[in-house]
């Protein structure tokens, strides 16, 4: 056998292998292209063995690859930016999203998702599209936000034709029956089962402190399907909602790694001649229910829920009973002058566990880390986020405690949130730049980040920025802009979540008004008092 796969590697046509000389030589058939008579250990691993392909290396250079924008006559447009590498990333996304269903019922973008992919028209089911792409090395997934909907490909070049025919179908042509519908109730239906179960309760945080800060408005609609609305989304509300919102106005066709001519030729055959499956037959859809264009209104609030943690356990091993809170505050949208700023704040104040899986020194000199967990034991958890969006931005500190110490958790918390108004060391302040700097290098070293870069950049500003922009602007952050910021994010009202046992947790005019009483002498001061 392996003289058998020796002879396949040098040749078909070798006749002359034998034991003796796979240990000692090269083949010597000229059909082989083998050297006769010379020892292996001779031959320099410079040589490149006979019969293989030459290699195709990545050659340095000072090539900028810009990200390119073309607008096709129906609206849509396409966004690329080409990438050395025999793979690409491909996707649309779309101006779509939870914060758009207050005519409909929520979880109406949750079934988008979970039905991503499945049948179409030209598809007969999600297997047939998987083995097409199987043929050129791709991968597919779709994924929704609250402001975005994406559906993505990663796949050999070559494969591009069958990739942009597989996207055209599936977000407007995509079939969906009965059974479809089931499939994806039952999908939903497991997911807020496990939603409950799952230890590390961080999705069902995020919906509750949305629901808080934006009440009833916008992003503050679930994103996750509430139970009660599993049987209520039909196909023909499914395909009214995009009916509305997959116009191609609303939609970019993104790619990394890909010739941006080429992308342009082939969204003008898949994308402007097929036309959508509800407008080829109007009886799929309701009258319509218009499209929503409301503007976020920031409000604030306090949402709970109690629940008891005490018999959360994984396997064996029991897990800690725990309260969860979250604080959060107004910042800005990531089209604001100051969003730069926000983004280095959230990187000084950083966070994490205070058990870690992968090893001590992740952030351990941030402020969370510093301030919080080092000095009380009984904090488990504390991670400070910067939620932005187009028209409105939300800064938030998740932690977690044992449940009797959920005020002192509180108290905490807010005084770290006010003392971020107040004077910050440059070597505090440089290590947060050159660690989100850092943060912002590495993750575009991936293609599919690069792509969602591109995609999201574009839907909601119509061009891309490139990483030495955002880099340029993280270092001009000064020390008086991160005070500036705070303070005028501590003049907003605070949105409040919890879960567990909540007895200890204080209320939100008691929260507001240690935010307030500890920040007084730093908002004064913005007024030279």
């Amino acid at each position: 056998m392996a003289t058998r796969m020796l002879r396949n590697i040098l040749g078909q046509g070798c006749k002359n292998i034998n034991r003796k000389c796979c240990k000692r030589y090269l083949c010597s058939s000229r059909e082989a292209g083998g050297n006769a008579d010379i020892p292996m250990k001779n031959v320099p691993l410079s040589s490149r063995p006979p019969n293989f392909p030459p290699p195709r290396y990545a050659v340095a250079d000072k090539t900028q690859h810009e990200t390119q924008v073309t607008v096709l006559d129906n609206g849509l447009r396409v966004a690329s930016e080409n990438k050395f590498g025999e793979f690409c990333t491909v996707g649309v996304l779309i101006d779509s999203g939870s914060r758009y269903e207050v005519n409909y019922p929520s979880g109406i973008n949750h079934f988008l998702e979970k039905l991503a992919f499945s049948k179409t028209t030209n598809y007969e089911n999600r297997d047939k599209i998987n083995q097409v792409l199987e043929k050129v090395g791709g991968i597919c997934d779709c994924q929704s936000s609250r402001d975005t909907m994406i559906y993505a490909m990663s796949l050999e070049r070559e494969g591009l034709p069958e990739a942009l025919d597989i996207l055209s179908d599936v977000v407007y042509q995509p079939v969906i029956g009965d059974e479809e519908i089931e499939m994806a109730r039952q999908a939903i239906g497991f997911e807020l089962e496990s939603l409950r179960m799952n230890p590390d309760p961080t999705a069902l945080m995020v919906e509750m402190i949305f629901a808080a800060g934006y009440k009833n408005n916008t992003l503050g609609l679930p994103k996750i399907c509430p139970d009660g609305n599993l049987s209520k989304i039909d196909n023909r509300l499914l395909y009214t909602y995009m009916n509305s919102y997959y116009d191609p106005k609303r939609v970019v066709l993104a790619g990394v790694g890909i010739d941006h001519d080429t992308l342009v030729n082939m969204a003008e055959k898949h994308f402007i001649t097929k036309s959508p499956i509800w407008t080829e037959n109007k009886s799929l859809i309701y009258p319509s229910k218009g499209m929503d264009c409301s503007i976020a209104q920031y409000t604030g609030g306090l949402v709970t829920e109690e629940q008891d943690l005490s018999d959360v356990s994984l396997g064996p091993n029991p897990m800690p009973e725990l309260g969860h809170l979250v604080i959060g505050l107004e910042s800005c949208s990531h089209k604001d002058d100051d969003f730069v700023t926000f983004c280095v704040l959230m990187n000084l104040l950083g966070g994490g566990g205070s058990f870690s899986a992968g090893g001590p020194g992740k952030g351990m000199y941030t402020r969370l880390y510093l301030n919080v967990l080092n000095k009380h034991h009984w904090i488990e958890s504390a991670q400070a986020t910067n939620h932005a969006f187009a028209d409105t931005g939300m800064f938030v500190i998740q932690a977690s405690s044992h449940p009797s110490k959920l005020d002192k958790l509180t108290e905490v918390i807010t005084k770290e949130l006010v003392n971020t108004a107040g004077q910050t060391p440059q070597v505090e302040l440089n290590r947060a730049k050159r660690q989100l700097q850092s943060m912002l290098l590495m993750n575009l070293e991936q293609r599919p980040v690069v792509f969602e870069d591109v995609g999201r950049q574009v839907l909601s500003m119509g061009y891309r920025n490139q990483p030495e922009y955002y880099h340029d602007l993280i270092e001009k952050v000064t020390a008086e802009d991160i005070s500036r910021v705070a303070q005028k994010m501590l003049r907003t009202k605070p949105a409040v979540a919890g879960y567990g046992t909540l007895q200890k947790l204080p209320d939100l005019d008691t929260i507001q008004n240690m935010i307030l009483n500890k920040s007084k002498p730093k908002l004064f001061s913005l007024f030279g008092r």
